[in-house]
């Protein structure tokens, strides 16, 4: 099995380049998997300058804003893996469920999750799973910021305990909360 290491922090906390930096710290082949949508300008440019930094790293990039569990599949051969990032991830999983007339659960996240996990299984190397922690804040003003919120939060506990490493970003600096093996 892989080993999975899980970054998280708040927005801008400068999770997303130290995954890279700690990835371009080992071996490759790297590949990238990249769960944003350009749905705006802003985030068009966004992905832009993402995909900018590891252009002449030697990044392979897999677009994939649905389907992780697939994505990390398609690519067992990648010595290092990013996931960048599980909230994206849920809020399209959210969309394609609004889509469908569909309301997702935190079983069904957890489900989802366990999936993915069941996937880094396949990989010889390291996947590094990016994402945000938003249960600090304000509880959100609507029940669809709430579900958000905690389906989030669900993703991020059951990826924890899933992983060998949880490093917590702080203003551009790591916290590592966990080391070691897997329980």
């Amino acid at each position: 099995m892989s080993q999975i290491i899980f970054v998280t922090g708040g927005s801008r906390s400068g999770k997303s380049a130290y995954s890279q930096k700690l990835a371009e710290s080992m071996p490759g082949p790297r590949t990238f998997i990249a769960t944003g949508l350009p749905i705006d300008d802003e985030m068009r440019e966004r992905i832009r300058r993402h995909r900018d930094a590891r252009r002449l790293r030697d990044w392979a990039t897999i677009e994939e804003p649905v389907d992780l569990r697939g994505a990390i599949s398609r690519d067992p051969g990648a010595n290092v893996m990013i996931v960048d990032c599980l909230t994206l991830w849920i809020n399209n999983l959210m969309y394609e469920a609004e889509k469908a007339n569909v309301t997702l659960s935190e079983n069904d996240i957890a489900d989802r999750c366990q999936q993915v996990i069941e996937a880094c299984g396949t990989c010889n190397g390291t996947v590094v799973f990016v994402t945000n922690e938003i249960g600090m804040g304000l509880v959100p003003e609507n029940p669809v910021g709430r579900l958000y919120r905690d389906l989030v939060g669900r993703c991020n506990q059951i990826m924890a305990e899933a992983s060998h490493r949880v490093i917590f970003l702080v203003s551009g600096q790591p916290l590592e909360l966990k080391t070691g093996i897997v329980v």
